[in-house]
């Protein structure tokens, strides 16, 4: 049954998708897989890994995790039971990194660097707003659109209103922008980075090779240069002032704060609860 009014394939791949990442974004799910990227290991081994969950908070995690088929218990004797991913929990990991270099690049900076477990997560919270996955499909398939069109889109059963709230907050999240009331939504640059993020999540949901993420009929899609969206499904022509700022110079690529291996070493640093600069995507 359809859930929204994207193409068939959009709208099941966008159900895929926003099931996936509802089976790894509660809290702790991340560092707990990343637990169990090792040999079958005894949950007491487990819980050693993850010494800020309190007694009773590990075990209906690490079931959550295997009713998704992300994780298996072997009972190899009445005492003597361990606890691994699958195969489709390994081939999950890939994608941990992707979201920790996205959020690296995209989201705001914090005044103490953060682990690249809490890049995943910010990144997972932002991605798991309500309505945010078909709202990201649709503005990258019409690259522009009224939040009119855009409810008949992405709640073609409900009252068009209701898609402010979703849509105001990924405007506040930095991921959707606007240029005011009554203006066409666009992805902002730091939504349309998420490309590969999100077409590797596809290919995984659908059980294909992450490394197909470049060919995803959507996400796959690149734009160099200026955006030049077709405006057919906008109520009116919008024009953009022209812009009379001089070119900027390219600035030096930045290194990542993080290398890909350390997402996997289970340093778990205290969050600092500093006020977040300005400049970048929302956290």
């Amino acid at each position: 049954m359809a859930t929204t009014g994207l193409p068939p394939a959009d709208d099941a791949d966008v159900a895929r998708v926003t099931e996936a990442l509802q089976m790894i974004t509660p809290r702790w799910n991340v560092r707990i897989l990343l637990a169990l990227n090792q040999p079958a290991q005894r949950y007491t081994q487990i819980a050693a890994k993850l010494p800020y969950l309190q007694s009773g908070q590990l075990h209906p995690k690490i079931r959550s995790l295997c009713d998704a088929g992300l994780a298996e218990r072997t009972e190899h004797s009445a005492r003597h039971v361990t606890y691994g991913l699958t195969t489709r929990g390994r081939q999950l990991l890939p994608v941990l990194p992707m979201l920790a270099s996205w959020a690296e690049q995209n989201l705001q900076k914090p005044e103490q660097p953060l682990s690249a477990i809490e890049q995943v997560e910010d990144s997972l919270t932002l991605l798991t707003r309500r309505q945010a996955p078909a709202i990201l499909w649709a503005l990258k398939s019409r690259q522009e659109v009224t939040a009119r069109a855009l409810a008949r889109i992405v709640l073609p059963n409900g009252y068009w209103t209701n898609v402010y709230p979703p849509l105001r907050q990924l405007v506040d999240d930095g991921l959707v922008t606007t240029e005011g009331n009554g203006q066409p939504y666009r992805l902002s640059p730091a939504g349309a980075a998420l490309g590969p993020v999100l077409g590797a999540l596809s290919m995984w949901s659908a059980g294909r090779p992450l490394d197909h993420a470049a060919r995803h009929p959507l996400w796959g899609r690149t734009t160099s240069g200026p955006a030049t969206p077709t405006r057919a499904w906008t109520s009116h022509q919008h024009r953009p002032p022209a812009s009379t700022a001089p070119a900027i110079p390219a600035q030096p690529a930045r290194r990542l704060g993080w290398q890909p291996s350390e997402l996997f070493s289970h340093a778990t640093p205290t969050r600092a609860k500093a006020a977040l600069p300005v400049g970048g995507a929302r956290r």
